[in-house]
């Protein structure tokens, strides 16, 4: 059941709410968690009920292993209240670490199975030269996502970091529907103490309108701006896939639309997780924060998937020494990390390469910030031109990395690259090109070919381009046009509107219950209408991740 479907908006997600807050509203709230629950189990088995052994069975080891892990934290308080932790016993400190261990070696083995058997089968067929046969195994949906979420919560129990938490609130922790499927990556102590907050089982008028305005443009990101650029990226990928090489323009129109594509799918997707969560008085951590606006590749990563992002930090690049053990192994430490960040995503070669790549990306610019200090330049003051200079050439460089994220192997990805660097030569419908005289004489003395079609398409994909590029460049984001209503869990991320003419000017128009934001809403929930009427619901893009 997708969020931008019939069945979800008209059906399910009207029923959920109205049962929730009928029973949570006359004080049934255990009653009204278990609602939720089974209403997030049926929303997880939609696709496939089978799917529900898998998450169901994983909940419950996870919760059996981290309430062990968790005893065992009580008993040794009770039994040795006078010990400091580094003095606790060999064996308990072992009995401990093998518990751990063996429930991350589960979940990772699980993850391994269902993700990464097949590119490993293959892997080794190709470089050995074999030829082992395994039958096809599907990705259950959202493996990924509750598998580290609840890797974390183990973690957290073995570090004396979570309490005893009652089976009912664990369950819904992980399975809550607005995010059970592509994210955010929740923290148990963000999350399960809302549930015991007594006013979220009243309904209340404020988190409705907020919550909906937020899916609503989420929902409009989706099927509006995503899915309607994606004809001009899914053409030339698939194009590429089948061996025929893109020449200069087409090149760039693939991988900018694509660019574009996936930025207002997952966009969309974090909005309408964030929107549907707060309908129920539950605020979700912010996953988006106008990554595309960063001035460079760390600022990225900490505006781009920030829940993933805060996870790899916390629970692999700090755990393998972060930056306390000297500069090379901080490399290594980035390497590694970004490395597991691009098999997360996928089991493709061309996954491990996007990760190495932007860990190569990380590692450039920790060495240039060392050099700067080293110049004795204030890294913390950033001049107009180089924040112009270092948001377009980490815009380039996040571009560069969505070719290999988009292709469906290397061979795709390179021959999309060699095109956006002119290998394949360079086309321009003559009709465009009559039009542009001084930009025809260049491109003829470089050999470019004007063919007579595709006038139509080439305008459209680099006009749509053009004001996509405008909107995630110029205008606030979900979060900062909400800011006075405070959308999401608060984080140390300073997403405030930073104070210029034009940023006043949006200042002035935010969301507020008004005739204007009703009015900006009904127009987008007008042109959603006529969308999802013509077009049907297309699937997330991290949905496959």
């Amino acid at each position: 059941m997708l969020f931008n479907s019939i069945e979800f908006i008209v059906f399910f997600l009207p029923l959920t709410l109205i049962v929730f807050f009928q029973i949570g509203g006359r004080g049934q709230h255990r009653l009204a968690v278990a609602w939720l629950v089974f209403a997030s189990l049926f929303f997880y088995g939609w696709w496939n009920y089978s799917y529900l052994i898998l998450l169901v069975s994983s909940i419950l080891v996870n919760y059996f292993i981290g309430n062990l892990l968790q005893r065992k934290n009580t008993k040794n308080k009770q039994e040795k209240p006078h010990l400091k932790k580094n003095k606790q016993s060999i064996n308990q400190r072992l009995s401990r670490k093998a518990l751990l261990v063996f429930g991350i070696v589960l979940n990772l083995s699980l993850i391994g199975y269902f993700k990464y058997a097949n590119f490993f089968v293959n892997t080794i067929n190709e470089i050995v030269k074999t030829d082992i046969v395994l039958q096809r195994i599907i990705l259950p949906l959202a493996i990924s996502f509750f598998t580290f979420q609840q890797i974390a919560y183990l973690i957290d129990a073995y570090q004396q970091k979570t309490e005893e938490y009652n089976f009912l609130d664990y369950c819904l922790f992980v399975s809550f529907f607005p995010q059970l499927i592509a994210g955010p990556i929740v923290h148990h102590k963000d999350i399960i103490p809302q549930f015991y907050k007594k006013n979220i089982y009243k309904f209340r008028l404020e988190n409705l309108s907020i919550g909906s305005t937020i899916f609503i443009l989420g929902l409009f990101k989706k099927i509006v701006f995503a899915d309607s650029i994606a004809i001009y990226a899914t053409p030339v990928f698939n194009s590429a896939a089948q061996g025929n090489p893109p020449t200069f323009f087409y090149a760039w129109g693939a991988a900018l639309a694509y660019t574009m594509q996936l930025y207002f799918d997952f966009s969309g997707y974090s909005d309408m997780a964030i929107g549907v969560a707060r309908m129920f008085g539950i605020k979700l951590p912010l996953n988006f924060n106008s990554p595309y606006k960063s001035i460079n590749i760390s600022d990225f990563w900490r505006r781009w998937h920030i829940t993933l992002s805060n996870f790899l930090r916390d629970y692999i690049y700090i755990p393998l020494g972060g930056n306390r053990r000297g500069k090379l192994r901080r490399n290594l430490n980035l390497m590694i990390t970004m490395l597991l960040g691009g098999l997360w995503h996928g089991a493709g070669w061309n996954f491990i390469l996007w990760g190495g790549l932007h860990g190569t990306f990380l590692i450039c610019n920790h060495q240039w910030h060392s050099f700067r200090k080293m110049l004795g330049h204030d890294l913390k003051k950033h001049h107009w031109f180089s924040k112009i200079f270092g948001c377009l050439f980490t815009y380039l460089a996040i571009v560069i990395g969505w070719v290999f994220f988009r292709a469906e192997n290397l061979n795709t990805a390179w021959l999309i690259l060699e095109g956006m660097v002119g290998k394949h030569g360079i086309a321009l419908p003559s009709l465009i090109a009559n039009k542009l005289v001084p930009l025809k004489l260049l491109l003829e003395s470089l050999g470019a070919r004007f063919p007579e079609y595709g006038a139509q398409d080439f305008v459209l994909t680099y006009i749509s381009l053009f004001i996509l590029h405008l909107i995630v460049w110029f205008t606030p984001n979900t979060t900062q046009w909400l800011e006075n209503y405070q959308p999401v869990i608060e984080s140390k991320i300073n997403h405030k509107l930073v104070k210029n003419n034009l940023i006043n000017l949006w200042s002035q128009l935010r969301w507020q219950p008004s005739v204007l934001s009703g009015l900006i809403v009904g127009l987008l929930v007008f042109i959603i209408t006529k969308t999802i009427v013509i077009a049907p619901a297309s699937e997330f893009l991290y949905f496959n991740f």
